[in-house]
C-alpha cells in the first residue's frame, strides 16, 4: 500500500487536537501503521523552534521571518519523519502543514502566497497532502472554548486576524475541493469523528473524494 499524507488544519481551538487523538485511536484499532507529526515541531529542531515561535513574550516578529521559521521546522520534519514514513508505506497524520502558512502568514499577515509557496516548495520538495481535513469554526465561538487555558503568541492575536485566517482556509478549500474535506467543528465531537474516519478511510483506500467544486464556501 502506498503511503498517505493526511493533514489536519483549522483555526485556534477548533477541536483539531481532539479529533487527531480520536483518529489515532481509530487507526490503531484497525491495526494500521501510522505516524503523527505536528507543526511547528515533530523533531528536536522543530520543537525548539516551536518554543520560540509560540512564546507569548517573544514580541514583534516580521511576517516574512515568521513564515520562513515555520518553513524551516517543516523542512526538517519532512526530511526526517514524513518522507521516510511515506516510503515505508505508512499513513502520516500531520497536525498542520503548508496550508497553515498560507492561512496564517498569508491571509492573516499579508505575506504573498507566491512567496509562501516558493519557500515551502523548497522546504517540502513540493509535497502535497493526499487529504486535508479542515475543522471550520467561527473564531468568536472558538474564543470562548477552554477559557482557563492560556494563549500562545498566535492565539493572542486579535479577532480580525483570526477572521482573516478562517476566510483564508475556506478560500483554499474552495480552490482545491478534491483535496479538502471541510468539517463543521461546531458539531458534536462524536459526529465529527465519524466524518473524519470516513474521509480518511476513503483516502487510504485510494477512492476519489466525493467533494465537488463549490462545497466549501468562504
Amino acid at each position: 500500500m502506498p503511503g498517505r499524507l493526511i493533514s489536519l488544519e483549522g483555526g485556534e481551538r477548533s477541536g483539531k487536537s481532539t479529533q487527531l487523538a480520536l483518529l489515532s485511536d481509530h487507526l490503531r484499532k484497525r491495526g494500521m501503521v501510522f505516524t503523527v507529526t505536528r507543526e511547528p515541531g515533530g523533531t528536536p529542531f522543530g520543537e525548539r523552534l516551536r518554543d520560540v515561535l509560540l512564546a507569548p513574550d517573544l514580541g514583534a516578529v516580521s511576517p516574512l521571518a515568521e513564515m520562513v521559521a515555520f518553513a524551516a521546522s517543516r523542512a526538517e520534519v519532512v526530511a526526517s519523519v514524513i518522507r521516510p514514513a511515506l516510503r515505508r508505506g505508512e499513513v502520516v497524520i500531520a497536525d498542520r502543514f503548508v496550508d497553515s502558512s498560507r492561512a496564517y502568514q498569508g491571509y492573516g499577515l499579508g505575506v504573498a502566497l507566491a512567496d509562501i509557496d516558493m519557500v515551502n516548495g523548497a522546504a517540502t520538495g513540493h509535497l502535497v497532502p493526499d487529504l486535508t481535513l479542515l475543522f471550520d469554526v467561527d473564531p468568536a465561538v472558538a474564543a470562548v472554548r477552554a477559557p482557563e487555558r492560556g494563549h500562545d503568541r498566535i492565539e493572542a492575536r486579535g479577532a480580525d486576524f483570526h477572521a482573516r485566517v478562517r476566510f483564508g482556509y475556506l478560500a483554499l478549500a474552495a480552490a482545491e475541493p478534491q483535496r479538502f474535506t471541510v468539517l463543521d467543528a461546531g458539531l458534536p465531537v462524536a459526529e465529527i469523528a465519524t466524518q473524519v474516519a470516513r474521509a480518511v478511510e476513503r483516502c487510504i483506500a485510494g477512492e476519489p473524494s466525493p467533494n465537488g467544486p463549490g462545497n466549501a464556501n468562504p
